[in-house]
């Protein structure tokens, strides 16, 4: 008998449940509409998100990144996260401005539990919740205002899985393509990449915030 590729497609959620089995108990009844104090903890904790949207010219997840509490909780029903500045692609931005449903995961170093936030967000340039977040003097471009939709905790096993935050292996930069070197590479060395690379460093430095 013959055996193709599209036999072992799953496309329904019949074919999907008899692969997973049953939702435990404790997975559907840690999901709440609110931002639960232990859940708060959390998001104060984390010094690192990423921000799922979804727009017209497609789909896009970023990281955000700031000290510990850089995103506030307003309340259980609201958090704020400020934009600051970057490539000025602003992709997520755009999503919003046609579709306000943002996702996000918040991750703690040192910690296998993840948190994850579904709402939908707004954006704005109100100049005394910019003044909120305001790093080295220098304000946000502007403040997402997400409203709470959906909040739960996500398992250890990834992290253990992927090893997350165990020390990284002294050669493994040198096995990865600088950000020169991809550059150059793409643009058929029409940037300087070694150039590039050589003058990141003092440009994050200072252009962070």
């Amino acid at each position: 008998m013959t055996h193709t590729a599209e036999q072992y497609i799953v496309s329904t959620p019949e074919q999907l449940a008899s692969l997973f089995g049953e939702i435990g108990e404790a997975s559907l009844k840690k999901e709440v509409s609110f931002v639960h104090p232990h859940y708060r903890a959390l998001i104060e904790a984390s010094p690192f998100a990423v921000l799922a949207t979804s727009g017209p010219d497609g789909l896009d997840a970023s990281p955000r990144g700031d000290p510990p509490g850089f995103v506030i909780v307003k309340d259980e029903h609201t958090l704020l996260i400020p934009e600051r500045r970057g490539n000025n692609r602003a992709d997520s931005l755009r999503n919003i401005l046609t579709d306000p449903r943002v996702a996000l995961l918040f991750l703690i170093p040192g910690v296998g539990e993840t948190l994850r936030v579904n709402g939908r967000a707004s954006i704005t340039a109100d100049p005394e919740l910019l003044q909120c977040f305001s790093m080295e003097g220098n304000l946000p471009k502007c403040v997402l205002i997400v409203k709470v939709e959906a909040v739960f905790f996500q398992c250890a096993r990834a992290i253990q899985r992927s090893k997350l935050w165990q020390p990284i292996a002294p050669d493994a930069k040198s096995q990865i393509p600088s950000a020169g070197t991809m550059l150059a590479a793409l643009t058929n060395e029409q940037i300087d990449g070694e150039k590039y690379d050589r003058e990141l460093p003092s440009r994050q430095r200072a252009t962070l915030y």
